[in-house]
C-alpha cells in the first residue's frame, strides 16, 4: 500500500521543468494524494463489503481476487491487465525522478560531472538515463520484486525523514530565504513525519534494514571522499559572511 505513494515524492524533482512551480507543485502533490487517498479508502470498503476482509491475506492482487471469487473471471482479468499496464507509468516517473535527481546531485559536484551532461538536441541527461536504465534492469534481473520493494521502502522513507529534519534545521538557519510555499505548523509538522516515517522503518524486514546500512555506509564514504569536497553549494556557505562579520 504504502509503495504506491511513493511516485509523488518524485514529483519535486520536476521542479525545473514546471512552467510555475511555486503553485502547480504543491496543487500537483497534494492533491493528487488527496484524490488517490480517498479512492484507496472507497475501494477498500467495497472490497471488505464483497468479502471478509481476512479473506485478502496474502493476496498481492485482491481486486482481481475478489472478482473472480464472485464469478466475474472476465473483470477479474481486465483489472489484472489494467494493473499490468499501469505499472509502466509508475516505472516512468520512479526512473524520471532518479535520472532527475542524479542530475541535481552532480550539477552540485556531489557526483561526477558525467552525469548532469545533457543531450545536444533533447536536453535531457542522457548519462544519468542509460545508467538508471542499467541498474534497474541488474536489480529487477537478479533481485527479488518483494525484497526491491522493501529496500525502495527504507530509502524512500530516510529520505523523507531527512527533508523533515532539513525543514526544520532551513526554518532556523536560513529564515531569509524565499519560501513561494510554506510548510505549516512548524515544527510540528516535520516532527510527525519523522516519527511516523521511523515507525514504518521499523516493520520493516531485518535484512532490508541491513543492507541500507551497508548502503548508507558507502553513501558516506563516497560523500567525505569525494563529494564533500566537489560540492558547490558547500562552497558558497563558506564564502558567505556571517552576520557577525565586520562588526
Amino acid at each position: 500500500f504504502f509503495f504506491s505513494f511513493l511516485v509523488f515524492f518524485f514529483f519535486s524533482s520536476a521542479a525545473e521543468e514546471v512552467k510555475n512551480p511555486q503553485k502547480d507543485l504543491p496543487i500537483g502533490i497534494i492533491g493528487s494524494l488527496l484524490v488517490c487517498t480517498v479512492l484507496y479508502i472507497f475501494v477498500a470498503a467495497v472490497l471488505t463489503g464483497v468479502l471478509p476482509y481476512y479473506t485478502y491475506k496474502n493476496t498481492a492482487a485482491p481486486v482481481a481476487f475478489a472478482l473472480q471469487k464472485i464469478g466475474i473471471t472476465w473483470g477479474s482479468a481486465a483489472v489484472s491487465v489494467g494493473a499490468i499496464c499501469g505499472l509502466t507509468s509508475v516505472l516512468l516517473v520512479m526512473s524520471y525522478g532518479s535520472t532527475r535527481i542524479l542530475f541535481s546531485l552532480s550539477r552540485d559536484g556531489l557526483l561526477p560531472q558525467a552525469f548532469s551532461d545533457v543531450h545536444p538536441k533533447y536536453g535531457t541527461p542522457v548519462k544519468s538515463t542509460i545508467i538508471v536504465g542499467i541498474i534497474v534492469m541488474l536489480l529487477s534481473g537478479f533481485v527479488s520484486l518483494d525484497r526491491l520493494a522493501t529496500l525502495t521502502n527504507i530509502g524512500t522513507l530516510f529520505a523523507f525523514i531527512i527533508v523533515s529534519a532539513s525543514v526544520i534545521v532551513l526554518r532556523k538557519r536560513r529564515p531569509e530565504y524565499k519560501r513561494p510555499f510554506r510548510c505549516p505548523w512548524v515544527p510540528f509538522v516535520p516532527i510527525m513525519s519523522m516519527i511516523l516515517c521511523c515507525w514504518l522503518v521499523v516493520d520493516l524486514p531485518v535484512f532490508t534494514k541491513k543492507v541500507f546500512v551497508i548502503w548508507l555506509a558507502i553513501g558516506l564514504v563516497i560523500y567525505f571522499a569525494y563529494s564533500r569536497r566537489h560540492s558547490v553549494m558547500n562552497g558558497e556557505e563558506e564564502e558567505t559572511p556571517s552576520p557577525t562579520d565586520g562588526n
